[in-house]
């Protein structure tokens, strides 16, 4: 299957890397390719230059965010939540139009250092501004739980933990529900959250998730619903 990226950070690479593994025909999208591929020095949080990175990753092509909303069948939102939009935007409501756009993005205001405010909550999520941005694509809000090594890779967390989806569209719901499973996502750890909605709630967990880190040190865990 044909997969864009959107986003060359932390998570975009995670997530284009492991669909590329799987067999699929990844493109990454950038703002700007030539901008991107001409940084030399680590990003904010110590990542190799994209130029290096695709190196020892030659499968995964690099393409502008327009080429890669009309490049993907499934079009992943992995930017920077204050550049979602934008970037989402650039990949063109046309393009994306009935395609299912993945977003696992955060809206994380970083002004005031760590741990980040939230920049959309309680009443709006950045799941629910991106289908309004694009109202013909078919939105779902996933893996935006937990941090880049556990997305990819559930059994990096030991034993039960659980992912969630939310969308307003059960098809690409269902879609979006079989990458997981194809990524290692347990059948049972995959939790439908209902609509788009239910973004809010995902994404105001992050406050949680930071301070979780925090206390442990580590990235390294997932949140696990236990139930009767």
């Amino acid at each position: 299957m044909k997969i864009a990226v959107l986003g060359t950070g932390m998570v975009g690479r995670a997530i284009a890397h492991r669909l590329s593994t799987l067999g699929h025909d990844v493109v990454i999208g950038t703002r700007d390719v030539e901008q991107t591929l001409a940084r030399t020095e680590p990003d904010w949080l110590g990542n190799e230059p994209f130029a290096q990175w695709q190196q020892t990753h030659p499968a995964v092509r690099l393409v502008s965010f327009a080429d890669a909303g009309a490049y993907g069948e499934i079009v992943v939102n992995a930017t920077r939540g204050a550049a979602s939009l934008a970037a989402v935007e650039a990949a063109g409501a046309a393009n994306l139009a009935g395609k299912v756009l993945l977003d696992a993005a955060l809206p994380l205001d970083m002004s005031q250092g760590m741990p980040p405010l939230l920049s959309v909550v309680n009443t709006d999520s950045l799941g629910e501004q991106i289908q309004r941005a694009v109202p013909e694509a078919r939105v779902v809000k996933s893996l935006n739980t937990m941090l880049a090594d556990v997305m990819v890779d559930p059994a990096h967390v030991p034993g039960h933990h659980n992912v969630f989806v939310a969308g307003d569209d059960a098809e690409a719901k269902a879609t979006v529900t079989g990458l997981l499973r194809e990524i290692g996502w347990p059948e049972d750890a995959i939790l439908d959250l209902g609509g788009i909605r239910g973004a809010r709630g995902t994404e105001m967990y992050s406050a949680l998730l930071f301070a979780v880190s925090d206390a442990l040190g580590t990235y390294d865990f997932n949140v696990a619903i236990v139930r009767k």
